[in-house]
């Protein structure tokens, strides 16, 4: 039976990408992860070591960090936190930059990976569990990364919002060609999308659950 991880591994591994299960730590500890297969090295430079399925496991199996589980939705890597996609918060002030397109794109293909990792079949088209479990991120992730602009305090763009209904969210637009573009990113992401209205301000919608086939 294979010897369960040092303390110093189990760090490195709680402190893994929530997005991505990308690894920080020193060249012997990550070596060390991958011999156990809890992680893989990616075969492109720079080479970044990633949880497998198993080490997400594992990390899962962990006792639950202090810190809420879900990121702040203005935490990001730019600001020295956990990436998150910006979900479009009244009090957010979205950076556009250069370095929070780097980082968007990075977390898409890292989440691309992961669905690749974590399918049986390995297909990419579709959302995997950790989207599941985390569907506001997912989805304004999925819509930052095909370049859509997220609404805050001084922008009008997508918002994202938890709903009652499980596996859900409902999406925001400023007007109609917005949010049928936001449901066309939605689909190609492997997400079901249907457009409603609500009924007391008569405004129009977007309801999107991840797609399972």
């Amino acid at each position: 039976m294979a010897r369960p991880p040092t303390a110093a591994q189990r760090r490195v591994i709680e402190a893994a990408d929530p997005v991505t299960g990308r690894l920080k730590g020193t060249p012997a500890q990550l070596a060390a992860l991958v011999e156990r297969g809890l992680a893989f090295r990616h075969p492109r430079p720079p080479h970044d070591c990633f949880l497998t399925p198993a080490g997400r496991r594992l990390r899962e199996a962990e006792p639950a960090p202090k810190a809420p589980p879900e990121p702040a939705p203005e935490a990001s890597a730019s600001g020295g936190g956990v990436f998150a996609a910006y979900a479009g918060a009244e009090d957010e002030v979205p950076d556009t930059g250069p370095a929070r397109a780097r980082e968007v794109r990075s977390a898409w293909q890292g989440l691309l990976e992961l669905r690749r990792m974590t399918h049986a079949d390995g297909a990419t088209d579709r959302p995997c569990a950790w989207e599941r479990g985390h569907l506001v991120q997912a989805a304004a992730l999925a819509l930052e990364a095909d370049g859509h602009r997220p609404a805050g305090r001084d922008a009008d763009g997508y918002r994202v919002r938890a709903t009652p209904q499980p596996e859900a969210v409902a999406v925001h637009a400023p007007d109609g060609a917005a949010l049928r573009a936001c449901a066309a990113t939605l689909e190609r992401a492997g997400w079901q999308v249907g457009e409603h209205t609500e009924p007391r301000t008569r405004k129009r919608y977007l309801l999107a659950s991840p797609r399972r086939s």
